[in-house]
């Protein structure tokens, strides 16, 4: 465990020797329901914690959860940017998930937290006003972007969570909107709710089946 946070600190460093370093990642693309998620999260690069991040799909959500509390008292700021499910079937989810991390970049903007550097998880160049690079698989190599990968995915159970508060017969509380068996059987049986997204498949496949 040690070893693998100097790794991730040592990563981050090989970009940026001092001033603040930010990751940005998101949770939700490969879901038929709720929004997309996006966590920006910035530190000082000279005071890296020792905290051990990854990506935040390997560990529990007790573990997230207790790393979650661990990654805001330690970063320099925070912010979340989301897109919900009409915008990404209008969008689509590449594009949205794009915006999403714009968005949570915003947010450190209107705190008056301007990085050196950010990195952001994938392939995807985002439009923000301060020099980034895209890492693929970064939330597994960086620590700022394991960092902001448990913070999109903390956020974004959390919200799934009280979906399922409005449309229990879902499971959102346990599937959080991805595709998983009990999941697809409540929306065949029920149809899609308000925040299903439409463009996504199952429900694409339907409507290409009415229409033919």
């Amino acid at each position: 465990m040690e070893s693998s946070i100097i790794k991730k600190h040592s990563f981050d460093r090989s970009f940026l020797k001092r001033g603040v370093i930010c990751g940005i990642d998101e949770a939700g693309r490969g879901c038929i329901a709720g929004p997309v998620v996006a966590a920006a999260v910035a530190f000082d690069i000279e005071r890296l914690p020792f905290i051990s991040v990854d990506d935040s799909k390997k560990l529990s959500p007790e573990n997230r959860e207790e790393l979650f509390q661990k990654i805001l008292k330690a970063c320099v700021c925070w912010g979340v940017g989301a897109v919900g499910p009409g915008n990404i079937d209008r969008l689509n989810i590449r594009e949205a998930a794009k915006l999403a991390m714009e968005r949570a970049y915003r947010v450190l903007s209107l705190k008056g937290c301007r990085p050196s550097l950010v990195l952001v998880d994938g392939n995807m160049p985002i439009s923000i006003d301060v020099a980034s690079r895209c890492i693929v698989k970064g939330d597994g190599l960086s620590f700022s972007i394991g960092a902001a990968s448990i913070v999109a995915k903390v956020i974004r159970d959390r919200i799934m969570s009280r979906y399922h508060k409005l449309f229990p017969h879902y499971g959102f509380a346990s599937n959080k909107g991805y595709p998983t068996p009990f999941h697809k059987r409540a929306v065949a049986q029920w149809g899609p709710s308000a925040i299903h997204r439409l463009s996504f498949r199952p429900f694409n496949e339907k409507k290409k089946g009415k229409d033919s």
